[in-house]
């Protein structure tokens, strides 16, 4: 594809229900989800109104005993998996699995940072039409409903994850919020990308800051945009699911929450609060 090297160019819900998941996904977020694989594999696409922007992979009773849990991971594109694998491995991260070929997908495999973070590296096999196809599961160019908006890394040593990161994927520190006890929530930029997400970069990627003491591993956490916060988080409610973190009022005018879905995987959003829009809100909820 046309993504850069240290592009996330994918995202993945583990979920034990894929079905309930389905529902749930459909109300809060407005996606629209295969309610069956259309492969040999049990993989089912998820879609904005622009197109796939994420996978569902069912967890299976034998992957669950393995210590796989719902959750949300991300796939990071890369110019050499085996080379990749290789440079995590020797930089204190781990390898849980591959690399290996996923037929018509690309090649990749299942890492995570020294501080326990997880997430995939790739190489994706472009469409044989479309050899410069750019994924936008990440958009990054303009806000799109339904697509991942920002990819935020709590860590147990944001210190040492921007130098493994920055040294990988060419990500770099680029500003930072003082959030008082909470630390220092430090944007991240991919080096060499255009400031304003013109060709031939992409721009702000995300931010790492340090896990809260409850958290039990370091982990990144996913920002789907949607029309209107609250009225996502009356429909996490309604069907089950839980919110971690009220919507807060967030640089540029937007709101993002926190929440876990009925399965317990931890799921974040951010867009416009209808309340903010016409004057009624101005705080973030208490």
């Amino acid at each position: 594809m046309a993504n850069h090297h240290g592009d996330f160019i994918w995202y993945e819900l583990l979920t034990p229900d894929p079905d309930a998941a389905r529902a749930f996904y459909e109300t809060v977020v407005g996606w629209q989800i295969e309610a069956a694989a259309s492969g040999p594999i049990d993989y089912r696409m998820i879609a904005s109104a622009n197109g796939p922007v994420a996978g569902l992979l069912p967890l299976t009773p034998e992957m669950q005993a393995g210590g796989a849990r719902a959750g949300w991971l991300g796939y990071v594109s890369v110019d050499d998996i085996d080379a990749m694998a290789g440079s995590i491995a020797d930089g204190g991260g781990t390898v849980h699995m591959g690399p290996w070929d996923m037929p018509g997908a690309g090649r990749m495999a299942l890492v995570a940072d020294p501080q326990g973070a997880v997430f995939y590296i790739m190489k994706p096999t472009p469409p044989a039409d479309r050899p410069d196809a750019t994924s936008l599961s990440f958009s990054y160019d303009m806000p799109r409903p339904g697509h991942c908006a920002w990819n935020e890394l709590a860590s147990a040593d944001p210190a040492a994850a921007l130098h493994f990161y920055g040294q990988r994927f060419g990500w770099v520190k680029d500003g930072e919020m003082d959030m008082g006890p909470l630390g220092t929530y430090e944007f991240l930029r991919h080096t060499g990308h255009a400031p304003d997400g013109s060709p031939p970069g992409h721009g702000m990627l995300g931010a790492v800051m340090p896990k809260l003491p409850d958290m039990p591993v370091s982990a990144w956490t996913y920002y789907f945009r949607v029309p209107d916060v609250d009225a996502a988080v009356a429909a996490i409610t309604a069907n089950g699911g839980s919110i971690v973190q009220p919507p807060i009022e967030i640089p540029g005018g937007d709101f993002s929450m926190v929440g876990i879905d009925p399965q317990g995987a931890v799921f974040a959003l951010v867009g416009a609060r209808a309340g903010a829009q016409s004057g009624e809100v101005a705080v973030a909820d208490a």
